[in-house]
């Protein structure tokens, strides 16, 4: 684990992999909650968690190298279901890597239980972990993905909530927002969040 100073009330927290970025992250949210942290923001990463609004970063970053960072803790609330057709552009290119048909794709990939591990590129995008295969991104990115677009990359899985370019595997389409202004909280996913994929029949 390494601290490195953002500013004069920040830190970057590096570690090496993304399930310690989610302990790290679980672990600095109870202790924010408790009141043995002050921060503003605990903002999850790949492999890094920012904390902002710090009023003395650098003893902070000392004590963290004394903390036991358990692992995620098993979260109590209900599973948020997606509801897809397994219809993407990418279906059978994916099929191919995984060296199954197209409807064993969606199977594979509606069996497992995702849990989102951090938020970023669009308002409303989870990254989602959980994957049981990993698919490369594509070679060449698309200028534009429809919003909805349920995608594939490396170890993750993950749901445009808007139009965008982007160079993840399309495998199937929602129609459940991912990101609404007039909602409380607006993002349907956030860090922690348990996720699973319902195929629905395609038309």
């Amino acid at each position: 684990m390494r601290a490195l100073p953002v500013g004069d009330r920040a830190l970057l927290i590096e570690v090496g992999t993304g399930e310690e970025a989610e302990a790290l992250h679980a672990e600095l949210l109870r202790r924010r909650a408790t009141g043995e942290l002050t921060a503003a923001e605990i903002v999850p990463a790949a492999r890094t968690v920012l904390l902002d609004g710090l009023d003395a970063p650098s003893r902070l970053a000392e004590r963290l190298a004394h903390w036991d960072i358990p692992p995620v803790p098993p979260r109590a609330e209900d599973v948020v279901e997606i509801a897809v057709r397994y219809d993407g552009p990418d279906l059978p290119d994916v099929a191919a890597h995984w060296g199954v048909d197209e409807a064993e794709v969606a199977r594979i990939h509606a069996a497992a239980e995702y849990r989102v591990a951090f938020c970023g590129f669009a308002p409303g995008f989870g990254y989602l972990t959980g994957l049981p295969r990993e698919v490369p991104r594509r070679a060449t990115p698309r200028t534009a993905v429809p919003a909805g677009s349920v995608a594939l990359a490396g170890p993750y899985t993950g749901v445009y909530p808007r139009s965008s370019p982007g160079g993840w595997q399309l495998i199937g389409t929602t129609d459940a927002v991912l990101w609404d202004h007039a909602r409380v909280p607006a993002a349907l996913l956030a860090p922690g969040t348990r996720v699973r994929f319902k195929p629905l029949e395609t038309p």
